[in-house]
């Protein structure tokens, strides 16, 4: 029975579709609930305290929608409260990994940069892959400010997100960095504009794929993968303007879903 229930994922906004994107072409049989706290975002600036309580809600609200796995598609969440959500709820939880083993794999000049936010550089997480793979790896960190709020405005392409790009990735490749992390799911909308400031010459890593890997893994050991044949259903709820999120899905979704604006 539970195999026809939705999986649940959520974002601070829309950066999680990209995830979602990567789900449902590794899935194709399953329904989605996707939640899009567009309203508070975003979440990487906010105290970690904060972080939990609006994940909580986020959360709970997918929980009444009976999915049966959450997929945490926000790097500050995961790294603040991806273990307290484990121990704390009963359905599989996935969250996104920090793609420093990749990155450390890929680099031919052994030095990698990571965009990211400051909470998911604080957490155990990135200090765990980092420790585990970054061994003879010089490692470059840099906060993305900004950016986020550039993504939900729909102005990925914008002048403005160039030129914070080039304040940011232009001293790593002085530096000699020849592989960027994209360390925020809202971050891969700003492909086209990083190899435009890079002129392609970095190689880019964005674990939206391992993440739906690991989500099919899940599915199938926990016996919770839809069957095929199964007509999936796709449900997008958001605590900001709806037309924003409308814009990304008309570009991104080629199936049916339903759009709704709520609070929560």
């Amino acid at each position: 029975m539970m195999q026809k229930y939705p999986i649940g994922i959520f974002d601070s906004g829309v950066g999680g579709l990209w995830v979602l994107k990567e789900i449902k072409k590794l899935l194709p049989c399953e329904s989605i609930n996707y939640f899009a706290d567009s309203g508070n975002c975003p979440y990487g600036s906010k105290t970690k305290d904060e972080a939990l309580s609006l994940a909580k809600k986020n959360i709970e609200f997918l929980l009444k929608l009976k999915c049966k796995l959450i997929v945490v598609a926000c790097n500050t969440v995961t790294a603040v409260a991806i273990d307290n959500f484990r121990s704390k709820y009963k359905v599989p939880f996935i969250g996104m990994e920090p793609a420093i083993k990749p990155a450390a794999m890929q680099t031919t000049s052994k030095k990698i940069g990571i965009l990211a936010t400051e909470n998911t550089f604080n957490g155990r997480l990135f200090k765990q892959s980092f420790e585990k793979y970054a061994n003879g790896i010089d490692v470059f960190v840099q906060p993305g400010h900004g950016l986020v709020e550039l993504v939900e405005q729909g102005r990925q392409n914008s002048k403005k997100a160039q030129s914070l790009l080039e304040e940011y990735l232009l001293p790593m490749m002085e530096k000699g960095v020849d592989t960027i992390v994209l360390g925020c799911t809202h971050y891969p909308f700003l492909k086209q504009i990083i190899k435009k400031v890079t002129k392609n010459t970095l190689t880019i890593i964005d674990p939206a794929h391992a993440v739906a890997a690991q989500t099919k893994r899940i599915l199938l050991e926990c016996d919770l993968i839809s069957n095929a044949g199964n007509d999936p259903k796709f449900h997008f709820y958001t605590t900001g303007e709806k037309t924003i999120v409308e814009k990304f899905l008309s570009h991104e979704m080629d199936s049916p879903y339903r759009l709704e604006q709520i609070q929560v």
